[in-house]
């Protein structure tokens, strides 16, 4: 699917500068088409306006910074009785007079019967003026004309092409990197699948089995052991789930939070109080050091479930008898940094990379204290929601997790 992705982008942004090349190479070469056949009007003009028979009037086309010298010779035409008279009265051609060429080259331009015009068969243009006891008809060659043309033609196809070819390699690597996002979310998507079946069907498979046994099961003892399995079970599978929803609402673009002034100072010193006891039982310390009249725009449930989150994660992963720190203090004027820093084995860096992807787990043996993968990949979504980042470092025993939010000025 990415790959068909890349090439619709490739195949789209190719026909788009294709199209406005071709107008924009188009409009130029009939622009310097209609300039040339200007000046080589003017050229008739002024052969048509010289009256020196043999002269050599400055006639021409620059080309490279040197003016040409465009070939051209002028005929009077007389009309006697209806048979026509013509001779060669100027130009850079000679020995036209009394030749068939002549011949040929006058009968076209009478046919044409207007004042100006171009004879294809010989490459001339040419002009005609009436004086009354004869016509003069001034002729220029158009090879010139033509040649500039065909020199411009390949110019223009010369950098079209090297501008498509730079094209293609530009497009390429821009549909690598727009579609590097799709990408990774594609693969995120195929691993959340993968990753919640597998969570899900252990526990399916306990219940259905423990199911089968407590048809067949006889003494109640037993049986209350199948049935209370079933239950812990099941109660594994609704929180999974119900952990999934909150992330899949914390990712959906219709997720609404109520954004206002929430006292960040007084939630989190709220948000330890059902923690303390829940430390002390296992002989964990938990300890505080929140700055005064810290106040955030957003929402304060979720905000709540953030703290929860890492206080949970903290308390989970500690080492034994080890201690939590938990901080929060301004950064600068506008920002904020919470802080939860539990002792115990430090964490990989490559897990840091990957700790805040969903059903990520470090060490397996996690999914058998309650842990799914995904109460920190909920907490970046809430941080983020927020305007805010989260990150983890390790230093001096401790793995600290650091919030950081904008907040209201003192």
């Amino acid at each position: 699917m990415i790959r068909k992705l890349q090439i619709k982008f490739v195949a789209m942004c190719m026909i788009l500068v294709t199209a406005v090349l071709g107008v924009v190479f188009t409009a130029v070469f009939f622009s310097a088409k209609q300039n040339i056949e200007v000046i080589s009007h003017q050229v008739l003009q002024r052969v048509m306006e010289d009256d020196t028979p043999s002269g050599r009037p400055d006639l021409g086309l620059n080309r490279g910074g040197e003016d040409v010298l465009l070939p051209y010779f002028t005929v009077n035409l007389w009309d006697r009785s209806g048979i026509y008279e013509a001779f060669v009265t100027g130009g850079t051609y000679s020995n036209l007079q009394d030749t068939q060429e002549l011949q040929t080259i006058l009968t076209d331009c009478l046919q044409q019967n207007r004042p100006e015009g171009t004879i294809h068969s010989y490459g001339l243009r040419y002009l005609r003026r009436d004086y009354g006891l004869y016509e003069r008809i001034a002729f220029v060659d158009m090879s010139m004309e033509q040649a500039t043309l065909q020199e411009i033609m390949g110019s223009y196809l010369q950098i079209g092409l090297a501008a498509l070819l730079l094209l293609l390699g530009v497009s390429i690597l821009l549909a690598r990197w727009a579609t590097r996002p799709v990408a990774k979310a594609w693969q995120q998507q195929r691993q959340f699948v993968a990753a919640a079946s597998h969570e899900l069907k252990t526990p399916l498979t306990v219940i259905m089995t423990n199911a089968e046994l407590l048809q067949d099961e006889a003494d109640e003892a037993r049986r209350s052991t199948f049935s209370s399995s079933i239950l812990t079970m099941s109660r594994q599978m609704r929180a999974l789930i119900e952990q999934m929803l909150e992330l899949a609402r914390t990712d959906s673009a219709e997720s609404h939070l109520v954004l206002r002034p929430v006292d960040l100072s007084g939630l989190t010193a709220r948000s330890l109080l059902p923690f303390e006891p829940l430390f002390f039982e296992q002989g964990l310390t938990l300890i505080s050091q929140v700055d005064e009249g810290i106040t955030v725009s957003g929402d304060e449930e979720a905000l709540r479930r953030v703290l929860e989150i890492l206080l949970d994660n903290a308390q989970k992963y500690s080492s034994p008898g080890g201690e939590t720190q938990v901080t929060l203090h301004r950064r600068g004027r506008n920002h904020c940094a919470l802080t939860v820093a539990n002792q115990g084995e430090p964490i990989p860096p490559e897990a840091r990379r990957q700790i805040f992807q969903r059903f990520y787990r470090a060490d397996p043996a996690r999914s058998r204290n309650g842990s799914f993968g995904l109460g920190l990949s909920i907490a970046e979504g809430i941080v983020a929601q927020h305007h805010g980042t989260i990150d983890v470092t390790c230093a001096g025993g401790f793995n600290r997790f650091r919030a950081e939010l904008p907040c209201q000025q003192e």
